[in-house]
């Protein structure tokens, strides 16, 4: 009850910015999170800075932190700390340089939390839903290697070759779904408003319509009665589908599976997976994490509920004394050119290399596929849509045309 009591009384932190000057006179600038300015004036003093003004920041609202964001700040901070600035000069630069007030807090606690004493990875893991196990563990990797600003690199670098596979990915699936989504709203349009209307028209003329003619009305009368159903199952069934995919872990494996046997998304899925997975462990391999540790984040990182289960399995049977190439031969996921590699890099002591180039050699194949997709896929949207929309308006022109015989 105190502390509950205690928690309740306690200044909310807000965040401020100061000015001053070092015993040597030089101007020096900063941010801090304090319960108020006397707090944060008595901290700068004690630090034997001459303080000129303090004024409070705004950090409401911002846009929410995105893996890209993070990703940048890592190759700024890996940037700054390999020209040797120091590191908590370095958390100040980019904070500043920041326009996401969301990501400028989130940084000056990290750097607050290390200023007084923390660890720059214990700092990192108290903010889990930005930085990931794998992301933590390199760091510390480094930390205790010291070579943190090696590290840093390496991470920056993976950060930004996952973030590119998946754009990929998003820029291969938006043409579709664009199109899709189009067509969807133009037939909608012309269920509601444009047959009726049609319809209206046929009855003056008297006389029996063609059967096409006759179904598609039927369609449009059905879609015009029940519309707030086939909405609601729609977008409803949608959402839930959607929530269960991404809580139920028994729904995850199975829609992962599924994708892997998509045709042709299901290839650029599964060698996506595979690049970053192959990527992941030659990053952690090549900080000088243990194996056996390492395969804790190389699942989770490979965004496939499948290969998470596969990584588990290898993990199990690594830690028993088989050999990687060994354990992921028995899973039977992964290709003959991983392998492959992977047996070549145990053999020479060039695991990290060999699985590298695995990784990059994916990742030139799922950029081809990229582009082979976009020129296939046009065609054959073009085709679908041509049979749906004009079908319709032959179908409605049909009685049109009879009318013009007969006359």
């Amino acid at each position: 009850m105190a502390t509950a009591a205690a928690a309740a009384k306690a200044p909310k932190e807000l965040l401020f910015e100061w000015e001053g000057r070092d015993k040597n006179g030089k101007v020096v600038r900063g941010e801090m999170r304090a319960g108020g300015e006397s707090m944060v004036s008595a901290s700068l003093r004690r630090q034997g800075i001459l303080v000129g003004k303090i004024k409070k920041r705004r950090t409401s609202g911002g846009r929410s932190i995105k893996q890209k964001d993070i990703a940048i700040f890592t190759r700024q901070l890996a940037t700054m700390m390999k020209a040797g600035v120091p590191l908590l000069q370095s958390f100040d630069i980019v904070a500043r340089g920041s326009t996401n007030p969301r990501l400028t807090k989130l940084l000056t606690d990290i750097r607050n939390d290390v200023e007084t004493g923390t660890s720059l990875s214990a700092a990192f893991r108290r903010h889990p839903m930005h930085f990931d196990a794998l992301y933590c563990n390199l760091v510390e990797a480094g930390e205790a290697g010291g070579i943190l600003e090696a590290l840093l690199d390496r991470l920056a670098i993976y950060q930004e070759k996952t973030l590119a596979i998946k754009q990929k990915i998003k820029s291969a699936l938006m043409y579709p779904i664009a199109v899709i989504v189009v067509a969807f709203v133009v037939l909608t349009v012309i269920m509601l408003f444009v047959i009726p209307a049609f319809e209206d028209v046929f009855k003056s003329f008297g006389g029996e319509l063609p059967a096409p003619t006759l179904v598609v009305i039927g369609l449009s009368k059905f879609f015009v009665q029940w519309w707030w159903a086939i909405f609601g199952l729609l977008f409803g069934g949608g959402y839930f589908f959607f929530q269960a995919w991404r809580r139920s872990p028994k729904m995850q494996k199975t829609m992962d599976r599924l994708l892997l046997k998509v045709p042709v998304f299901g290839d650029l899925i599964h060698k996506s997976v595979i690049a970053r997975w192959t990527r992941t462990l030659a990053t952690m391999f090549a900080a000088g994490v243990p194996l056996v540790e390492a395969l804790d984040s190389v699942g989770g990182a490979s965004g496939n509920a499948v290969y998470q289960e596969a990584t588990e399995q290898i993990q199990k049977d690594v830690s028993t004394g088989s050999a990687l190439t060994t354990a992921m031969t028995t899973t039977g996921v992964f290709p003959t050119m991983v392998l492959q590699m992977s047996a070549i890099g145990e053999e020479s002591g060039s695991l990290d290399h060999m699985l590298g180039k695995a990784a990059e050699f994916y990742e030139d194949e799922v950029d081809e596929m990229v582009k082979g997709l976009s020129s296939l896929m046009e065609p054959f949207i073009i085709v679908v849509l041509g049979v749906l929309i004009g079908g319709i308006v032959v179908s409605m022109y049909l009685p049109i045309f009879k009318l013009g015989a007969v006359v």
